[in-house]
């Protein structure tokens, strides 16, 4: 007996790495090689974020910020520690705030990196994969210099950081910044005028601008529709408002447009470092409030008020207790805007927070995407998104 001709077959696309970034599956209908439906899991990475912060002094929730975009984790830490901070109602140094910033925009350019190489090397170019493999590391090695972790960071504290950052910090990143934008032209030879990325890239994937507010996108892919919304720029936080760079957008929303926007952002980004080492201030990095910034470690093994104030803000039910109220603080981070909403009620724990996670809207437009292209053009346009799982399954 002859079984009937099946016009559409399913097809679970994952989850595998690195195509579907080991725990995405895309339940896929195809018609051919063409998508005619989707719907996408997102999975099971979830680590309990918000539940795990609430259980834990406010201080301690940096920890768990680190794992949420683990690329570019210190962009989390600061988002947490500036939503803290409003709830408390302190003001960071200057020195503090610079040192926010450049680190920021460091871990900007490492995310960026990791996305175009991981991208184009899953469509085929392993050398420009390593080309953005090099220029992270130079980077890596400055946050590695700050506190002595590339992945994990926790240097920022909730008013201010655990440490100034080191004597030879302004000259290491200032040797640095050529050579990583040395790679950068040598990414935008192998790949902006490549027949085959061209091909692979433009005209797939595309998103238009009313579509993308629609979804409520933010980053590098709302700007390759043609929004030109930035947090930094439209809510300045830090002290953005102080330099001059560019916000670039794109005109097709397609997948070669959000690559050229991220290899734009780069050297916008390479500007600030620069604006702002030129005008990095000496000082303070943390407030000078012993109910908010822990003290010296020389002063809590080497005198008894030292040990006093370091026991208060660690011990449970003693330390940081911000007055009860609700904030909401967003911050522009690799993939859009990253926002904590934290509620107290003065105890030394947050009631409730609450993270909206860049990536986690994207993912949603997913099927709308791919809708319509064909199976192979899946990767490249998953790859655009830069879906990072600790930020997508909190």
């Amino acid at each position: 007996m002859l079984l009937p001709a099946m016009s559409v077959m399913p097809l679970a696309m994952g989850p595998s790495h690195p195509a579907m970034h080991g725990i995405v599956r895309i339940n896929l209908e195809l018609d051919g090689e063409v998508v005619v439906d989707a719907t996408v899991d997102i999975g099971f990475l979830h680590r309990g974020f918000e539940k795990m912060v609430e259980r834990h002094t406010w201080n301690q929730g940096i920890v768990y910020t680190d794992r949420l975009n683990y690329v570019s984790a210190m962009m989390n830490n600061v988002g947490y520690c500036l939503a803290v901070e409003k709830l408390l109602d302190i003001e960071l140094p200057p020195r503090g705030v610079y040192l926010r910033t450049i680190m920021s925009e460091v871990s900007r350019v490492i995310d960026h990196l990791t996305c175009i190489g991981a991208q184009v090397m899953e469509t085929g170019a392993m050398t420009a994969f390593l080309y953005a493999m090099k220029a992270r590391e130079y980077f890596y090695e400055i946050v590695e210099m700050c506190c002595g972790a590339r992945i994990t960071t926790n240097w920022t504290r909730v008013g201010g950081l655990c440490a100034d950052a080191p004597g030879n910090f302004v000259e290491a990143l200032r040797e640095r910044i050529p050579l990583v934008r040395e790679v950068n032209v040598e990414l935008d030879k192998l790949i902006t005028k490549n027949r085959i990325f061209i091909d692979r890239y433009r005209n797939v994937g595309c998103i238009s601008k009313e579509d993308a507010i629609d979804f409520s996108f933010s980053g590098p892919l709302l700007r390759a529709s043609g929004a030109p919304y930035d947090v930094r720029r439209d809510t300045p936080y830090l002290n953005y408002d102080e330099f001059d760079f560019e916000i670039p957008v794109g005109t097709r929303g397609d997948v070669y447009d959000r690559y050229l926007v991220r290899l734009f952002e780069m050297e916008q980004s390479l500007r600030i470092i620069e604006q702002a080492l030129d005008k990095l201030p000496g000082g303070l990095v943390s407030v000078d409030d012993k109910r908010v910034t822990l003290p010296d470690k020389s002063d809590v093994y080497g005198n008894i008020e030292g040990l006093i104030d370091q026991f208060k803000l660690i011990m449970d039910g003693h330390g940081l207790q911000p007055e009860p109220g609700e904030v909401y603080h967003s911050t522009e981070v690799a993939n859009g805007e990253l926002g904590y909403y934290i509620v107290s009620v003065g105890a030394d724990t947050p009631y409730k927070c609450r993270v909206r996670p860049p990536c986690f809207v994207l993912m949603a437009a997913l099927p709308k995407m791919i809708i319509g292209q064909m199976v192979a053009d899946v990767i490249p346009i998953f790859g655009s998104i830069n879906m990072i799982g600790g930020e997508l399954d909190r």
